[in-house]
């Protein structure tokens, strides 16, 4: 069974709609059901990211070469803004 949807839009995303259209030889209400189905695919996987998930392309590891950065950090950073001056 289908339904039918009525919606208003800006002019200018209606312009936008009709030469997408012309161009790609469809009719706007399918293009209009292609983009939705789109849209809703990707809303549908994404679900509510774990904090995680919003910074993992930030997370990485590199190599100091120092085997106690992590424990002494603050001793190497004092070390260096000593040298600094």
């Amino acid at each position: 069974m289908e339904r039918q949807l009525t919606l208003r839009m800006p002019a200018t995303l209606a312009t936008k709609l009709d030469n997408v259209a012309r161009h790609t030889r469809r009719r706007r209400s399918e293009i209009v059901r292609l983009a939705l189905e789109q849209f809703l695919s990707v809303a549908d996987t994404e679900g509510d990211p774990r904090p995680i998930d919003l910074v993992r392309d930030l997370l990485g590891s590199t190599e100091s070469g120092v085997p106690d950065l992590g424990q002494r950090h603050r001793d190497y950073l004092l070390k260096r803004l000593r040298r600094a001056r």
